[in-house]
């Protein structure tokens, strides 16, 4: 996991230095701040109109498809937290696996309870009941 982090790291390094060379050399008046801006920007409104793309097609099919894509996106993100956290301090070791396992354990969870409430949902539309 260490070297996961590691190597993200240092991709967004490269990144951001190639970036900042680039407007360097395009003689841009723009300071680290406001590319941040920029880029970030960007990027944000481009992973917007995409995950909005995908969100309206979900919506029409399920508000609970919607549910479980933002709850997975938060799981995975604390699960990855914590899993920092442990390295940052010490208390525990920062594993790869311990973060699946987790995130794992919400879909498996997650799907029996919609399996659960989708055949009572059945149950109670067989039985005449809303």
């Amino acid at each position: 996991m260490s070297q996961v982090l590691k190597l993200v790291a240092a991709v967004v390094n490269e990144l951001h230095d190639l970036l900042d060379a680039i407007a360097t050399r395009l003689g841009s008046p723009l300071d680290d701040k406001q590319l941040h801006f920029l880029v970030f920007g960007l990027f944000g409104l481009a992973l917007f109109v995409a995950v909005d793309a995908v969100f309206q097609r979900l919506a029409r099919w399920s508000i609970t498809a919607l549910s479980f894509l933002y709850s997975f996106t938060l799981l995975a993100i604390l699960a990855l937290s914590v899993e920092v956290q442990q390295h940052l301090t010490g208390r525990g070791a920062m594993d790869f696996s311990d973060l699946m396992a987790g995130v794992w354990g919400f879909t498996a969870l997650a799907g029996v309870f919609i399996l659960v409430r989708q055949v009572a949902a059945w149950l109670r539309k067989r039985h005449g009941r809303r």
